[in-house]
């Protein structure tokens, strides 16, 4: 199958959903599919050794995130003339943004069908940005629009099902959960993470990986690093991650007097230091309720690491508290107790890990299995009245969209 994955984030950005598209296309690429990633041009260069073909288009950095660049497709006359040349069976949108209405276009244009994942809250990072429930309402209900076009609807978790009901969504959804790539544990990882960034592996080590931004839950880490600091306990919590908030958690840090005991990594792109990371570590600590699936909390059970997680969070669906993780609430000081519990018990922190280890990831392999099998459902529909008559009303739409961007920015389409 000609497969298009479009995504507002790929490599070298390395955010989650970025990760995702990545091992789809890679996936289905090295199982013989023609696969194309769809998304805004990064950095230019040799990009080999894919079996897939990137096709990126021109973008800027966003304004509220310069970390991220995003642009419209439609303006870039290079990409126009890239994709005119590209006939896919199928596009699969991992957003509701720019890529995701190019995906629309494309679909619209070559009458095939559309699937569209659901994976982020955005409400909550419209609120953060504008700090204005009306205008983060209605960006909601511009993703909800989105998704009503799709001809079909994925959510990564149930918890994220419920978030896009919720938004008002009312269409079918399928759980289409992300899988996680399987590496060797290797004790050489281990032990040059902990060179590298000085974590001192006789006491216990705390994880986190992701953005570093309030709203994955870190205060709820620094809260725990307090209570155990008072406690006299001897530990290291290792946030790995760039993000936004970085000095101001660096800031309450300080104030919480737990600034000798957490170490900022910075991004980490190496997957060698990311499985040492995980392997030093005693307990994952994850406890952010922002999150519709957790990538590292299963790549960390990959890698033999149980995690800590919030009641109630979609990072919590897999675990069984004692058995292949541990639930805590939404509460700072409980969760220093439960590590406190837990840091010394090395048979019980043994025994969750093999257990997660078992229970918690799925192979990317199975996880596209299933994918592909959708993909070629769908496919099969293709050229249906219904289809047809959708994407003509929203080729339409599109089509007086681009021409008013096209006119504005005087570019001849």
């Amino acid at each position: 199958m000609r497969i298009g994955q479009f995504s507002e984030t790929f490599y070298p950005i390395v955010d989650g959903v970025g990760r995702v598209v990545y091992n789809y296309a890679n996936t289905l690429g090295a199982g013989g599919d023609e696969c194309y990633v769809v998304t805004p041009q990064v950095d230019t260069g040799y990009r080999g050794c894919w079996p897939f073909e990137m096709v990126d288009y021109a973008a800027s950095p966003v304004i509220a995130a310069p970390q991220y660049r995003s642009g419209i497709a439609v303006l870039d006359r290079h990409y126009v003339e890239r994709m005119d040349n590209i006939k896919l069976d199928i596009a699969h949108a991992h957003t509701p943004f720019f890529a995701g209405q190019e995906a629309l276009r494309q679909c619209s244009k070559q009458n095939i069908p559309l699937i569209g994942t659901f994976h982020s809250k955005y409400y909550d990072d419209f609120y953060k940005a504008t700090h204005a429930k009306l205008i983060a309402n209605i960006g909601v209900k511009l993703v909800v629009d989105f998704y009503d076009k799709c001809d079909e609807v994925w959510a990564v978790s149930e918890s994220s099902a419920v978030v896009l009901r919720d938004y008002g969504y009312t269409g079918n959804i399928i759980i289409m959960e992300n899988g996680t790539e399987f590496r060797p544990v290797l004790e050489q990882d281990k032990l040059a993470a902990a060179a590298r960034f000085g974590i001192d592996l006789k006491h216990p080590v705390f994880l986190f990986v992701g953005q570093i931004n309030w709203k994955k839950g870190i205060m709820r880490l620094l809260e725990a690093a307090s209570y155990l600091k008072l406690q006299n306990e001897r530990f290291s919590l290792v946030l790995a991650g760039q993000g936004p908030d970085e000095e101001a958690i660096r800031k309450k840090a300080r104030e919480l007097d737990v600034e000798d005991r957490v170490i900022f990594t910075g991004h980490i792109a190496d997957t060698h230091t990311l499985d040492g990371l995980y392997q030093c570590a005693t307990l994952f600590t994850f406890p952010s309720l922002y999150d519709t699936f957790s990538l590292v909390m299963r790549e960390a059970a990959a890698m033999y690491t149980p995690s800590v997680v919030t009641e109630g969070g979609a990072a919590s669906e897999p675990i069984i508290h004692g058995e292949n993780g541990l639930l805590c609430k939404d509460d700072g000081t409980e969760l220093g107790k439960l590590l406190l519990r837990y840091m010394h018990d090395d048979e019980a922190v043994r025994r969750m890990g093999v257990n997660a280890h078992d229970s918690i990831p799925k192979p990317w392999q199975d996880v596209i299995a299933r994918a592909r099998r959708r993909y070629q459902a769908l496919s099969e529909s293709s050229g249906s009245e219904e289809m047809t008559a959708r994407h003509a009303q929203i080729k339409e739409k599109l089509m007086e969209w681009s021409e008013r961007l096209a006119e504005y920015f005087n570019i001849k389409l």
